[in-house]
């Protein structure tokens, strides 16, 4: 047989193999692909804010790269050494170590620049639709077209090239340092299959889940008053960070087997064939890619927590302009009021004025509010505060002893600690008023340029007026504050664009809710998009690690299934048992990466939005519905494998 005719033979029989090897290659070529052609289109100009498009998309493939090559580098060694045995047999037939580098080389050279011309051609024909997705992200108002960029294919060749070249040589000395006697023992050398669990694996175990636990209490702590100060707070989250990814360690290493030897002890030994199939194999493979399963849960929960935090972000983008604004549009002097309404008007644009008059007070909250930080040099015993009357806040009615704070961000309630109710004292120039807090409202009733993400102070007119015929002018901002509501709400693009081309004479003081949301949309969609792809690429090159895993471990159990087969069990009870096997070694890293991105979501969502379950949940579903046909796919393969062992 000629080297051309064995290696033909070679690629149609390992196909059925190299099928997912190959989608994941496609796949990472014209993930990649698309983002360079990105990085170069002069379209990306649009997006452009606080965020440089064409920067942030070259950074991200940065990061793409890292992803490819780590996995390109594991599944041509797990599938390399897959091969061992044969390797083995061409060199007892008589064929050279170089030969037969030789020939792998060429085959591993017509599968990757196969896959690397496809997955080029699918991604310049998809890299119009990931253009029009980040533009609808961002609600950027821009043409997508399809431009084919020669640099970017460059840029891919070489980088995939140099993937290539790493690749083959890996393989050289794979074969270089491996004797005959030694290929036939590859596969069997590569996974822990030791039968008891030892105290010390079981004391990792216990250890693991204390880790975890641990990690988890004190990140629900973090922002909590518990720690104050930062070098504490630092500490802290260090302490998480280390405790949850060595915890995670642990978990696999002892804590799954320890877990899954209770389960067996209480049954005496008495299993059914599915818990044999699926218990048994879990307790001792799992340990032996603790590390592997380490890294892709810990790379799982930072992927789903950074997309949940910049979808909080996204999601909140209304609601957080809201808080800056109050209103669709925000002013503070007549004139500049009585030129926007006039082109409002003769724009045919109806719109609701609402003036709010305000004066700053200086106030005594000491009785009130504290830092939750040591760091923090608040004075609370003469503080500044905008105040304004009960009569201009509709629903809102309190007596001259009385007040309601109200507009208070949740970012500010985490760092300043608001009592209930208490005493406090407002102070004009040559007066001092006592008054008692009643509580704090939600409405936001005033833009930032007046309160800075502080409370408003509420007090019944009387005192109002008190405090502006005693204000202290030093302190003093804008007497009004000019609110601007559109009637009907389809106006608000066309009322926007009025309001940015109007000459305003202090612009940083005049708001827009519309450029607020929209802004923060552009920005913060650009992150997300970023991120949601390369967490969709991390997905998918773990999801086929774990499934070349469990290909793996389903060619080694096939002379097991054999045997079952010829004992009796049908293969609906083998089936059993690889399903919940798969929901354990699928569903285990999913589970622990999903809690991992939770508690850590959860410690800190507010500093980047209003909103939290709505986002998190979505993006975890998401996560979850994808990662899972990987668990299908390897149970279908397990399928095959079954109706194979007869």
């Amino acid at each position: 047989m000629t080297l051309s005719q064995l290696l033909l033979k070679n690629l149609k029989k390992n196909a059925k193999n190299y099928y997912l090897y190959i989608f994941a290659l496609i796949f990472s070529v014209s993930l990649y692909f698309s983002f360079v052609t990105l990085q170069y289109d002069p379209a990306l100009d649009e997006t452009k804010g606080s965020v440089n498009g064409g920067a942030a998309i070259g950074a991200a493939s940065v990061l793409l790269i890292g992803i490819v090559i780590i996995f390109l580098l594991y599944a041509n060694q797990f599938f390399i050494r897959r091969r061992s045995k044969e390797i083995g047999l061409f060199q007892l037939i008589g064929m050279t170590k170089n030969k037969i580098f030789r020939l792998l080389a060429i085959e591993n050279f017509i599968l990757y620049f196969s896959s690397l011309a496809a997955g080029i051609l699918v991604g310049f024909s998809f890299s119009k639709l990931i253009l029009m997705i980040l533009f609808k992200i961002t609600n950027v108002d821009a043409g997508a077209e399809l431009n084919f960029s020669s640099s970017a294919l460059f840029q891919t060749v070489l980088v995939f090239l140099t993937i290539f070249l790493v690749i083959t040589f890996t393989n050289y000395l794979f074969i270089k340092r491996q004797s005959i006697l030694s290929l036939f023992r590859v596969t069997s050398s590569t996974e822990d299959k030791i039968r008891r669990l030892s105290f010390w694996e079981a004391a990792a175990g216990v250890l693991g889940i204390l880790m975890i636990a641990a990690g988890y209490y004190v990140s629900s702590k973090l922002f909590d008053g518990a720690f104050t100060s930062f070098p504490s707070l630092l500490t802290a989250m260090l302490f998480i960070l280390g405790s949850v990814i060595i915890g995670t360690y642990f978990f696999y290493k002892g804590s799954v087997g320890f877990l899954m030897n209770m389960v067996r002890n209480r049954k005496s030994g008495y299993l059914h064939i599915r818990e044999v199939l699926s218990l048994a194999t879990i307790m001792y493979r799992m340990k032996s890619i603790a590390l592997l399963l380490t890294i892709i849960t810990t790379l799982s929960a930072l992927a789903i927590g950074l997309l949940s935090l910049s979808y909080i972000s996204y999601y909140s983008a209304e609601k957080a302009a809201e808080q800056a604004v109050a209103a669709d549009f925000a002013l503070i002097h007549e004139e500049e009021m009585r030129k926007y309404g006039a082109a409002l008007t003769a724009n045919d644009i109806e719109y609701k004025e609402k003036r709010i008059e305000v004066v700053v007070s200086q106030a005594d909250l000491s009785n009130i509010m504290g830092g939750n930080l040591t760091e923090m040099t608040v004075n609370f015993e003469s503080t500044e505060i905008p105040v304004v009357s009960d009569s201009s806040v509709e629903g809102v009615d309190v007596s001259p002893e009385e007040t309601y704070f109200t507009g208070f961000s949740d970012i500010m309630q985490r760092f300043l600690s608001i009592a209930d109710s208490g005493n406090i004292e407002l102070m004009g120039k040559n007066t001092v008023i006592s008054q008692h807090y009643l509580g704090l409202r939600r409405e936001y009733i005033l833009s930032s340029y007046f309160t800075d993400g502080g409370p408003v102070a509420i007090v019944d007119d009387s005192i109002f007026q008190q405090l502006k015929e005693d204000q202290v002018p030093d302190i003093q901002k804008a007497p009004f504050y000019i609110g601007v509501n559109l009637v009907n709400p389809e106006d608000i693009q066309k009322a926007d664009d009025i309001f940015q081309s109007l000459p305003f004479s202090e612009e940083r003081y005049n708001d827009s809710k519309y450029a607020g949301s929209q802004f923060q949309k552009q920005n913060m969609g650009l992150i997300m998009f970023i991120v949601g792809f390369l967490g969709l690429t991390f997905l998918i090159t773990s999801g086929c690690i774990l499934y070349f895993k469990q290909m793996g471990e389903g060619e080694d159990e096939k002379p097991n299934y054999t045997i079952l087969r010829k004992l009796g069990f049908t293969e609906r009870d083998l089936l059993g048992g690889i399903i919940i096997k798969q929901a354990f070694s699928f569903g285990i890293p999913l589970i622990l990466g999903l809690l991992h991105s939770y508690f850590a979501v959860q410690s800190g969502w507010f500093l980047f939005g209003t909103e939290l379950w709505t986002p998190m949940i979505l993006v975890m579903l998401i996560y979850t519905g994808l990662y899972s046909i990987f668990a299908v796919l390897s149970t279908l393969y397990y399928k095959r494998i079954i109706k194979e062992a007869l």
